[in-house]
């Protein structure tokens, strides 16, 4: 089942030259754009792409989609040689391997990248590594075509209402015209003129967060157990020195212990990974994300791969002997 808009409002965050985004301007009309990576996060933005006027097909495994993704207003199909004619393709897919395998085949089967033209945009929303984006890049290049790298920051419901941080780098005119695109999913920023510029950002963003979540976790913890509201404790921090989205949004869901997907603890561990061989590999230390990694492998061995990377928290309130939430997990799943 598709997930849905929480509401019918949307949003749309103007760039700011003040704060180093980029100011929005008139932009191209393009032709088809191809679209690779329906989950919970790409199908929210296909649909506000789509939604926005833009011609947007979307490539697809499993037919039971078809139908949601055509109210939508995006064209399912079936057939991955049918992006061929596209100028731009966005892809939204987990890992390294599922981008390298739908672009440039396995094995001796051949990728999109075989069947797009010359001067065709390969637009990286993932959340990968830089050494798969300068390879990527290096292999659209050899035949005539462009990479640029946008990952984003946020999750479904900010997907949704179009309030989505889009990082983006690589060559300078086609950064522009797919800044053209993705302005419709929220606010842009320009990071450089090479696309792994924008993985190592979103990466040490990702491990940022990881650890604010599992300080969150960690704090709510100390709260419960010594008969305090956890709640009026983040409405303080909030509303003085911790007033970010990520403290409020993920502080809010924690003490009211909402561990429902956006990222999944097994993904928010692929992203911690990669972020400490990015350190490792400019030499230096991160003890505290290398915590986290301990803490998000235990969760999943515990049990809890399929909840959000809140569940840091989950661990956190189970090594404190608070084992047993008093709200379910899953909400179609009673504790």
């Amino acid at each position: 089942m598709l997930d849905q808009p929480l509401s019918a409002t949307v949003i749309i965050a103007e760039s700011n030259d003040q704060d180093g985004s980029v100011p929005v301007r008139p932009h191209p009309q393009f032709g088809k754009i191809g679209f690779v990576g329906l989950g919970r996060m790409g199908t929210a933005m296909a649909a506000n792409l789509a939604t926005s006027g833009h011609d947007v097909t979307a490539f697809i495994r499993r037919p039971d989609q078809v139908k949601g993704l055509c109210m939508l207003g995006v064209v399912p199909t079936l057939n991955l040689s049918d992006l061929a004619e596209c100028e731009i393709v966005v892809s939204m897919l987990p890992d390294d391997a599922a981008v390298r395998e739908v672009f440039f085949g396995c094995g001796v089967r051949g990728g999109l990248a075989d069947l797009l033209p010359a001067t065709a945009i390969h637009l990286s929303m993932s959340t990968i590594s830089t050494a798969a984006s300068t390879e990527f890049a290096s292999r659209h290049a050899a035949r005539g075509q462009f990479y640029v790298a946008a990952p984003v920051f946020g999750n479904p419901d900010a997907a949704w209402a179009r309030q989505l941080f889009i990082v983006l780098a690589g060559p300078t005119a086609q950064c522009e015209d797919c800044r053209a695109v993705v302005e419709h999913l929220g606010k842009t920023y320009i990071a450089g003129t090479t696309p792994a510029q924008a993985h190592l950002i979103k990466l040490l963003g990702n491990m940022m967060t990881a650890t604010t979540l599992e300080v969150l976790g960690e704090v709510i913890a100390v709260l419960k157990k010594s008969g305090q509201d956890p709640q009026q404790f983040v409405d303080i921090m909030t509303g003085t020195m911790f007033g970010s989205r990520v403290h409020r949004i993920y502080g809010n869901r924690i003490v009211a212990e909402d561990y429902k997907a956006g990222l999944a603890l097994p993904l928010a561990l692929k992203d911690v990974r990669l972020a400490l061989a990015e350190a490792e590999k400019a030499g230096v230390p991160t003890p505290t994300i290398g915590v986290v990694r301990d803490r998000l492998i235990a969760g999943i061995a515990r049990g809890h791969g399929g909840l959000d990377w809140t569940g840091l928290a989950l661990v956190a309130a189970e090594e404190a002997g608070l084992s047993r939430p008093t709200r379910s997990i899953d909400p179609a799943r009673p504790v």
